[in-house]
């Protein structure tokens, strides 16, 4: 009986040996599968919603990005950047940084919400949430084209040279922190007048090519710098 008893023994610690064991593997798999990239959030722009993401975020995934891994932020486009969108948008981030474990995440926005997000970071504690800050065809310093809606909506207004929210983003440091910041610019944008207002100092500032507002969201080249972007 003592033999068995022996035999017994060895082989429940075996066994607890590798039961015990075996969730720190897991956790380990998990942690590795998280750490591969940060949640990306994609902001659209003026007047748009989630779906203008459809073929940069599947340019994503064969990239090697999962579902748990990007997020589309939809709001109301017509609302104040600095009054409302922002905070609505802090909260977005913090729903995504609890969901995934992250403590970081990137994002890329197209045109007004290049706008949102820069005040997210640089006055809402974004500096230390994210990692990369992407803006597609922003109006980063404002587009005279807004002259058509300023009199009754409040984005316009906030997209206009010289309001307040430009004259804040624009005050001090205009790329905040330790965030990495990319533009993408292109030529023949005929929503921001002038091209020149997209590009930020301290920010990696692409040259697109001849490009209309919209086919920044899809063109391969720029899907690809903004994924090599994001790499670094």
């Amino acid at each position: 009986m003592r033999r068995g008893s022996t035999v017994l023994l060895a082989l429940l610690g075996a066994l607890a040996l590798i039961w015990g064991t075996a969730p720190a593997s897991l956790a380990a798999q998990r942690t590795t599968v998280r750490a591969a990239h940060n949640p990306v959030i994609f902001v659209h722009g003026y007047n748009a919603d989630p779906g203008v993401w459809g073929g940069m975020i599947s340019d994503f995934k064969a990239d090697g990005y999962t579902d748990n891994e990007l997020f589309s932020w939809g709001y109301d486009t017509h609302q104040s950047v600095n009054e409302v969108l922002a905070g609505q948008f802090a909260d977005y981030v913090n729903d995504v940084l609890r969901t995934t474990g992250a403590s970081k995440v990137d994002l890329v926005a197209h045109s007004f919400g290049s706008l949102t997000t820069r005040w997210y970071v640089k006055f809402l504690g974004g500096t230390g949430t994210v990692d990369h800050w992407v803006s597609l065809g922003g109006p980063n310093h404002g587009t005279y084209l807004t002259w058509a809606c300023v009199i009754w909506d409040q984005a316009c207004r906030d997209m206009s040279p010289g309001s307040y929210v430009q004259d804040q983003l624009a005050a001090g440091d205009e790329t905040p922190g330790a965030v990495k910041y990319a533009t993408f610019w292109s030529e023949c944008d005929e929503v921001i007048d002038p091209d020149s207002s997209v590009a930020l100092d301290g920010a990696v500032n692409t040259d697109a090519g001849c490009l209309k507002h919209n086919d920044l969201l899809g063109d391969a080249g720029v899907s690809r710098g903004v994924r090599e972007f994001l790499g670094r």
